[in-house]
């Protein structure tokens, strides 16, 4: 059955506790059997972990900021002696429902699903918990009859990326740079959104909200994108159609609620060459990094959460929840800002936890869960 589903998705990788990247099926079952063998790790009743087998789903595009996820999800399960097999599903909302359905009908001990909607996770999610698999979900809420303010599936931990704080930090930033260049409210702003119906986006939407409720920020027009398994070039497309209609000065700024929009907007910026509107931004990856090295002029900075760091907390809260040990329901890593300045040339996501205070760290009890209970379940 496994081989049928990794015939029908875009398997990013088939990794196993003891193998990185996408390989041979037999191989990938091979290493997974001699870490089941090799390792033990004793929970309180006796029982092991090691050898555990969990599926990671993420429901958005392969892309820089998806492979530092998987990548923490697969290197702290390493530490547990977990198989992991993590599947991209490209933001295509019916191969992410199927996904699940596949991984829940095999002898998955748990999942973490990242990014399925609101309209359909709860139902999607609801025969794992009756199953008996331990389910944590990342930028994904699973609330009864998919309403945001609703109960959500018993047995969940949701967690999520400080939405609140990634906007105020971006348009704090964005405020203060007007201010700071003699501006007067209210800034004129651009917009980019997805939505509504994606939680995230809705709470960082909230933020910007309240700032044109208070006179801070007249919106002059919002870039959406049609077609969410393009996003980036779909955003191209529209903001060349919109930029013939903005002449200098009758936009302060442009605020990217989500980095590939941003991305989408920069290169048609670039296309017709106009160096005079800022970007304000939220996420962060070696693309972004790059970019916004190479326009400082335009991308001013990107507030974000360290992908690899999600990936880790999500399998910390995994590894807990098959020990039996207590977990919460809902929890949100912090968030930093990143200014370009901040940034040259070369600089990596691997190299942030050195410019960026607090970046990354994974040793942090109460950011990262790196607590007495989940040192102990580590193999190594």
């Amino acid at each position: 059955m496994k081989k049928r589903l990794l015939g029908m998705l875009l398997c990013v990788a088939m990794i196993s506790a003891g193998a990185v990247g996408c390989g041979d099926r037999k191989v990938a079952e091979d290493d997974a059997a001699s870490t089941s063998t090799d390792a033990t790790t004793e929970t309180g009743d006796g029982s092991s972990l090691a050898g555990m087998k969990v599926a990671v789903v993420r429901n958005l595009a392969n892309g820089d900021h998806t492979q530092q996820f998987l990548a923490g999800c697969v290197e702290e399960g390493e530490k547990f002696g977990f198989t992991v097999d993590t599947f991209v599903t490209d933001g295509d909302d019916a191969k992410c429902q199927e996904a699940v359905a596949q991984v829940i009908s095999q002898d998955y001990d748990a999942i973490i699903v990242s990014h399925a909607q609101l309209s359909y996770a709860y139902d999607m999610l609801l025969p794992a918990i009756e199953k008996g698999m331990k389910v944590v979900t990342f930028d994904t809420m699973p609330m009864k009859g998919g309403d945001a303010q609703g109960e959500l599936l018993p047995g969940v931990t949701s967690t999520a990326q400080d939405d609140a704080a990634l906007a105020n930090l971006s348009l704090g930033f964005m405020l203060e740079e007007f201010e700071a260049n003699g501006g007067t409210y209210p800034i004129k702003v651009v917009k980019t959104f997805m939505g509504p119906g994606i939680p995230p986006l809705d709470r960082r939407n909230e933020v910007y909200t309240k700032l044109e409720e208070e006179g801070k920020i007249e919106t002059v027009t919002t870039i959406s994108p049609s077609d969410s398994a393009n996003a980036r070039g779909d955003m191209t497309t529209k903001t060349e159609a919109v930029l013939p209609t903005i002449a200098v000065g009758d936009v302060d700024a442009i605020w990217g609620c989500y980095d590939e929009l941003t991305k989408g907007v920069l290169q048609a910026l670039n296309d017709a060459k106009r160096v005079d509107i800022p970007i304000y931004s939220i996420d962060i990856s070696n693309d972004n990094i790059q970019l916004m090295v190479e326009n400082p002029d335009v991308w001013r900075s990107s507030a974000a959460v360290d992908p690899k760091l999600i990936g880790i907390v999500n399998m910390r809260l995994v590894a807990l929840k098959l020990a039996d040990q207590e977990t919460p329901e809902y929890f949100n890593l912090a968030a930093n800002n990143i200014i370009t300045t901040q940034l040259e040339e070369g600089v990596t996501m691997d190299q942030l936890g050195a410019i960026i205070e607090g970046w990354g760290n994974a040793e942090d009890p109460q950011g990262a869960f790196y607590t007495e209970e989940v040192k102990a379940l580590h193999i190594q």
